[in-house]
Parts: structure tokens; C-alpha cells; sequence
């Protein structure tokens, strides 16, 4: 597991650094073209860097904020594109305000940063191509056997199907082994067949394995212990099935887990004291910076609401509606109403995607998330936090105790205005999205961690800007 997390961040790295070194150099490349063609003039050296250098640090930091160097980044190469675009167009807003209101002492020409920035855009944008076309950033994969090819090993068929879930490893084959439920196992997968008790050290020796994930149906008496005493002396990696899920999809699979991987595992517990200790603090802060940034838009949002339905039915623009907190605790939501008055009057009903009880405005504001921007109220009064699982229906919780093994855990952290789950999973409307939506609030309850939450804030930034929302 050590060694494919130092790929993966290898392959991070050498990505950062190398737009970080394309970057600096057009930005070089367009001063000196622009003074030699005489539409600038030339600048000293020294303040030629800070002009390339802070260009070079917005355009990394924007990056980031949309989701540009996520090891697995599921998009199309026209989203990626689009994102390059979006990263450009903050980036080139940030610079501007902070050289002409923050720093009067910069001087950067009126024409560097437009040529510039096109001239950056351009270059990721081929670098981009390359880099996923040829997979240059994929040498080094590590190269992975699965021991089992049965039910549970077949999780990883299914929801690992696609190149960009594989982008950091290569996987070699499965070998079947005894206790292996073959009818709901492996299906298109390269399957091995050998003695794994005389064979199985030869194999992975010959074909260079650097890491075995054990995937069987049945532990007992059918693990060839010895031979994975020796590969693991010999450094090479032995992994459960759980753990290698979990590090590659970052969710837990729920259905898979029992007790005892839990008790072993790391996490489930919050190792950061100064995050626990000013827990509150640190949301009241930023639910107030916030809030200084958007209530324009929570005015504009409410009057628009107001004058679309509010003022003919007289219903509140708000919507207060009763949640499941922490430890189980219930509090009332707050948002904006996107649905019409008499949405629930048949009872509670799980939103659906296209929801016909929506209204016009409700399909706007619920797709770049401006309907949850009252729940700021809710982070003052220390019934949320910014970063957690989204809190669920009392009478929806009741059913999903029920029914999704481990549901109640999630309730073990406060729940929160923005999540892992909604990251990487934005819809939920049965039994069946609760359960994958659990998986990854399981992951970060059991990861919580003050940089898990800033990495989330920063992917949040994402979700608005490409109205990801729901």
C-alpha cells in the first residue's frame, strides 16, 4: 500500500511541477516577445519574476480549487479543458485585483497578463492532451495480483472498470482459489490458473508483482500463508480487499466490512487536538467570512423566490425542515425553498434528480447549491459543521438503519454543509444511493482530518463553478 500512495503522489508531483515549470516559462516567453515586438516595455529583472512567480502560483492554486490534479480525475478531455479555462479565468482575476488594490509596488504591464494567460491555456491545454493520450504520467504503475476470483473479488470489476480507475496500477489477473463462489465471481477479468501452494512464488518473482491483494470468498484454510510470508519479507506489498478499495476509490465498502477489519484498521478517531478544540471556532470564522462574501446573492436569491411564488401562495421563502444530527440529535434544517408549498402533502418522498416538484427558480439554486446557503445559520447556532455528512430525514434514517448495515456511524461526527460524499457521489434518492453515499461518508469519518476538510473546501469550489449541485 506504501509503495503505490508514493507512486501515486509521484506522479502528483511530477504533474505539479512540470505545469508549474510550463507555467513560469510562457510567462517569461510572453514578456519577452511582447518587449521584442515593442507593444511592451521591459521590466527589471526582479520584478519580471515576482510578475511570472505570482501568475505561476495563482494559476497552481486554481488548479487545485478545480480539481485538476485529482489523481482520479473522471473527466472527459473537454472537461479537462473546461477546467483549464475556468483556472485560467480565476487566475487571471486573482492576479489583477491583488497587483492593482494589494501591491501598488507591482508594475505589470497592461498586455502581459492577457498574452500571458492565452499563452498558458494553450500550452496546458496540449499538455494535458499528451499527458493522457500517451499516459506519460502513468510509467511506473505498480503492477497488482489478486488472490480470489470469486464474489468479492469481483467488486473490483465492477467498480473498477475504466482506465482512469486503474491510473495507478496494472492489474496482472486474478487467481481463483478453493471456497471461491465462481457463479458471482470474475466474469471478463484475466483469470490465472495455478497451484498456488507450488506456483504461486515462481509467478509473482517471474512477472514482477509488487503488490497482492487478498480478494478470496473463504479465508480459512485455503490462504497459502507460507508463500505470502515470503513475498511479504521480500517487500512486496499484501493488502485486503477493503484497504485496496478504500486507498483507490476512497470510499468503504460497506457490504464487505465486518468487525474485525474494523477494529484493526486505522482512523475512526480525531488525532488532530487543535481541530477538536476550536472545532466551533474554526466554522463560526469561516460560516462568517462567508457569509460576508454572499449575502448579496442570499437577498437577491430570496427576493427572487419571494416574487416567483412567495408572494402569491404567502409561503416563507425559507424552508425549516427537521434533520438528523450528532449522536442522533434532531435539529431543523434551513434553506432556501426550492419546491413548491405543497411538495410533501402526501408525506415525506426522496428527491430525485429531475424532481417535477421543483420549482423554476428551485432548479437553479439547487444546481449551484445557493439553496443551502442558509444553513450558515445552522453552523452559528453548533448544529452543523462546514465539512460532514449531509444530515438525513428522521423518517428516511429510521428505514436506512434498517435496511444499510453501519448506517448509524456516520452520525458519529457532526453533520456538515459540504462532504466527501457529495464530492464524489451528488445523488441520492433510494436505499440503494444511500448506501453508496455511505461509503464515502464511512471513509471520512473514519480519515477526518483538518487537511481531509480543506481538500473538501476546496473541491466544494468545484461543484459551484460547474453547477454540480442538486
Amino acid at each position: 500500500m506504501a509503495l503505490n500512495k508514493r507512486n501515486q503522489n509521484k506522479r502528483s508531483n511530477i504533474l505539479v511541477i512540470t505545469e508549474a515549470v510550463l507555467t513560469a516559462y510562457m510567462g517569461y516567453i510572453s514578456h519577452f516577445i511582447l518587449t521584442q515586438i515593442g507593444i511592451s516595455k521591459d521590466v527589471p529583472v526582479e520584478q519580471l519574476v515576482i510578475n511570472v512567480g505570482m501568475l505561476t502560483v495563482s494559476i497552481l492554486l486554481c488548479s487545485l480549487s478545480v480539481g485538476l490534479y485529482e489523481a482520479k480525475l473522471r473527466e472527459t478531455f473537454r472537461g479537462i479543458m473546461r477546467r483549464i479555462f475556468v483556472s485560467a479565468g480565476l487566475s487571471y482575476f486573482l492576479v489583477e485585483v491583488l497587483s492593482r488594490a494589494f501591491f501598488d509596488g507591482i508594475h505589470m504591464d497592461s498586455y502581459f497578463l492577457p498574452a500571458a494567460v492565452s499563452a498558458i491555456i494553450i500550452t496546458l491545454v496540449i499538455f494535458r492532451y499528451f499527458t493522457n493520450r500517451l499516459g506519460l504520467l502513468g510509467l511506473g504503475k505498480v503492477s497488482i495480483l489478486v488472490i480470489g476470483a470469486g464474489e468479492r473479488a469481483s467488486i473490483i470489476e465492477k467498480r473498477m472498470r475504466r482506465d482512469v480507475d486503474r491510473i495507478g496500477f496494472e492489474l496482472v489477473g486474478f487467481i481463483p482459489i478453493p471456497g471461491d463462489n465462481r457463479e458471482e465471481g470474475i466474469k471478463k477479468e484475466k483469470i490465472i490458473h495455478l497451484n498456488i501452494d507450488d506456483s504461486l512464488q515462481k509467478f509473482i518473482f517471474d512477472n514482477d508483482i509488487e503488490e497482492i491483494v487478498i480478494a478470496c470468498d473463504q479465508r480459512r484454510g485455503t490462504l497459502p500463508v507460507e508463500a505470502l510470508f515470503e513475498c511479504r519479507l521480500r517487500g512486496i506489498e499484501v493488502t485486503e480487499l477493503l484497504d485496496f478499495m478504500e486507498r483507490e476509490t476512497g470510499q468503504i465498502v460497506v457490504n464487505l466490512m465486518y468487525p474485525s477489519w474494523v477494529i484493526y484498521s486505522n482512523g475512526f478517531q480525531s488525532q488532530n487536538y487543535l481541530r477538536d478544540a476550536l472545532d466551533y471556532t474554526l466554522n463560526a470564522i469561516l460560516a462568517f467570512i462567508v457569509l460576508f462574501f454572499v449575502w448579496p446573492i442570499m437577498l437577491f436569491t430570496a427576493a427572487i423566490i419571494y416574487l416567483d411564488d412567495g408572494r402569491r401562495t404567502g409561503v416563507s421563502v425559507f424552508y425549516k425542515q427537521e434533520r438528523v444530527g450528532l449522536n442522533g440529535r434532531l435539529f431543523k434544517i434551513i434553506k432556501f425553498r426550492s419546491m413548491r408549498p405543497d411538495a410533501e402533502k402526501d408525506g415525506a418522498k426522496w428527491a430525485s434528480k429531475n424532481d417535477d416538484r421543483v420549482t423554476r427558480i428551485g432548479h437553479i439554486i439547487r444546481k449551484y447549491r445557493i439553496d443551502e446557503l442558509p444553513q450558515l445559520l445552522n453552523i452559528f447556532r453548533g448544529e452543523m459543521a462546514f465539512i460532514g455528512p449531509r444530515p438525513e430525514r428522521p423518517q428516511f434514517v429510521e428505514q436506512l438503519v434498517r435496511e444499510v448495515p453501519y448506517y448509524n456511524q456516520r452520525h458519529n461526527v457532526k453533520p456538515g454543509l459540504a462532504g466527501w460524499a457529495q464530492l464524489n457521489y451528488p445523488y441520492g434518492a433510494s436505499v440503494e444511493d444511500s448506501m453508496e453515499k455511505l461509503k464515502f461518508d464511512l471513509y471520512y469519518v473514519k480519515h477526518q482530518s483538518l487537511l481531509l476538510d480543506i481538500l473538501i473546501l476546496i473541491r466544494t469550489v468545484e461543484v459551484v463553478l460547474f453547477g454540480k449541485g442538486r
